[in-house]
């Protein structure tokens, strides 16, 4: 991408603010990103940050960085990783951390189990509707097929409404 400033150079530097809510973007070269004061806080100093961090923490970084953190067995995804990139890896991650997840999926969804698209109250009306209105169904379904000249499916209804007619004697 070229240097939105002087549109000659290869951009270097990305820049992003935000203002009163509005997101403004910046792609400069690093001679455009001198001039225009974007420059590196630590410029001047002949300092190499990293270097300066290694030194300085070299001999505490395996104290900072356990080995012992909880990861996925599948993904290998720790806790922290899902905290950071606001999404779990796998399925088994909901398994392996589920203590730690329930709090948060409990208050986004409000409820913990999944119960599907049919709550309990839907499935206890079906299992509960006779055959008379199996058939006022069927028989509305059928004369709709008839309307719009679907005459095999008015003929699959029509076998389905016999079926439950010939079944009345046996409730």
């Amino acid at each position: 991408m070229l240097c939105q400033n002087c549109e000659r150079n290869e951009a270097t530097t990305h820049i992003k603010q935000i203002v009163n809510g509005d997101m403004t973007e910046s792609h400069l070269c690093s001679a455009c990103a001198n001039h225009l004061g974007y420059t590196d806080m630590f410029s001047g100093f002949d300092l190499n940050i990293s270097e300066f961090f290694s030194g300085l923490l070299g001999d505490m970084l395996p104290t900072l960085m356990p080995d012992n953190v909880k990861r996925c067995e599948k993904c290998g995804c720790s806790f922290d990783d899902i905290v950071r990139e606001g999404k779990v890896g796998c399925a088994e991650c909901y398994r392996t951390f589920y203590t730690r997840l329930q709090p948060s999926i409990q208050r986004i969804h409000g409820k913990i189990k999944h119960i599907g698209k049919i709550g309990s109250g839907r499935s206890e009306e079906k299992k509960t509707e006779t055959n008379e209105e199996k058939i006022e169904k069927l028989k509305a379904k059928m004369d709709e097929a008839v309307k719009i000249q679907d005459f095999e499916s008015a003929a699959h209804f029509r076998d389905e409404i016999k079926a439950l007619e010939g079944g009345k004697n046996d409730e």
